[in-house]
């Protein structure tokens, strides 16, 4: 006998709101840092796979002695078996797949950014077709990368699918990701979203071709002066923000294997050096910018990861500088602050 609907609705509900087991890949890096701290904060429960256990990155994001005892499963996504072996050990229900080697790492070593950004993308797939008894879904860190630069599309905001011809390995390996998660659906019913970030600043962004301003502001917090090396057009996303955007489309009515951008302060970098000096004045004697336009396009519209996963919120530029800028400030203060990326 079929139950009623109210109850159905109230049984799916119920289940909807059951703790999570998420493996969340390259867990100890930027994003998954943040991605952990607000899964936790939800109660539900990470499991982080990741080459090396060093938490640089999540310990900064919590009070001295505070940070949470998260499991840790070392891993390799080159390494099937090692997915494998993490998926039933902790009994898997959905995977946030960030492992990945960024531009200039992709630039130097191809065949490296290929085996890391494809293969372990491709291992992450397989692995969920494999075990498509318990995970339910994956959610994948694709690139605004993909995109051509902007003088190949007409003005205004560009949608999720419009023709795709970057300009590095990296940009094309996260088109191959797109076009193998696709396949991995219609053959195999593997569920998957791709979410496309742009230039994610805050604390523990320390590498990346797009680090340059989060590193300005880390500069600005030890009144140091700092050159940012490239200029032009960008959309600035506040790191919080971008994982809040991965948390929402691990759950909620699947809507297909879409690719999604992300929106956050479209800005040139003159605009984004004056709402830092809106927040602290002296970036104007500290802060300044030195070269051209990324070869990426960077008005893009939102619209359908709102529609399908949303409402996903977001800081406005001057309220996401003013979180990092302070943050970097405690941190020094309390001696905690990584300097390494700074250089001498």
């Amino acid at each position: 006998m079929a139950l009623p609907i109210l109850l159905q609705k109230k049984l799916l509900q119920k289940l909807e709101n059951l703790p999570m087991r998420v493996l969340v890949t390259g867990g100890h890096g930027f994003v998954g840092a943040w991605i952990l701290k607000i899964l936790h904060a939800r109660g539900d429960e990470p499991i982080v796979f990741d080459l090396h256990d060093n938490a640089r990155r999540l310990e900064v994001l919590y009070p001295i002695g505070q940070t949470p005892q998260f499991v840790f499963q070392s891993g390799d996504v080159t390494k099937l078996e090692d997915l494998l072996k993490a998926i039933d050990s902790h009994n898997i229900e959905k995977i946030i797949h960030l492992a990945g080697l960024q531009v200039p790492t992709c630039r130097q070593n191809p065949h490296l950014g290929m085996s890391v950004n494809v293969g372990g993308t491709l291992n992450v797939l397989e692995a969920a077709r494999l075990r498509r008894d318990m995970v339910n879904r994956v959610v994948y860190a694709s690139s605004a990368a993909v995109f051509s630069p902007a003088e190949a599309y007409p003005t205004g905001p560009l949608a999720d699918d419009v023709p795709l011809n970057p300009g590095t390995h990296y940009g094309w390996f996260k088109i191959c990701n797109e076009g193998n998660a696709l396949v991995y659906h219609r053959e195999h019913g593997v569920p998957s979203v791709g979410l496309r970030p742009w230039t994610v600043y805050g604390v523990g962004r320390d590498v990346g071709m797009t680090s340059e301003p989060t590193r300005g502001l880390k500069c600005l917090a030890l009144n140091r002066p700092h050159l940012i090396n490239y200029g032009g057009w960008q959309d600035m996303q506040f790191v919080e923000d971008v994982a809040a955007a991965f948390v929402a489309c691990l759950s909620g009515d699947y809507k297909g294997p879409k690719s999604y951008n992300l929106r956050g302060a479209v800005v040139d970098m003159q605009q984004f050096l004056d709402a830092v000096a809106e927040v602290e004045p002296a970036s104007r004697r500290l802060l300044s910018f030195k070269g051209g336009q990324l070869p990426i396009a960077w008005d893009l519209c939102d619209r359908a990861i709102q529609t399908d996963y949303g409402p996903i919120p977001a800081v406005s530029l001057v309220e996401g500088i003013r979180k990092t800028l302070n943050a970097f400030r405690s941190l020094e203060a309390e001696g905690r602050l990584d300097k390494n990326d700074l250089g001498a």
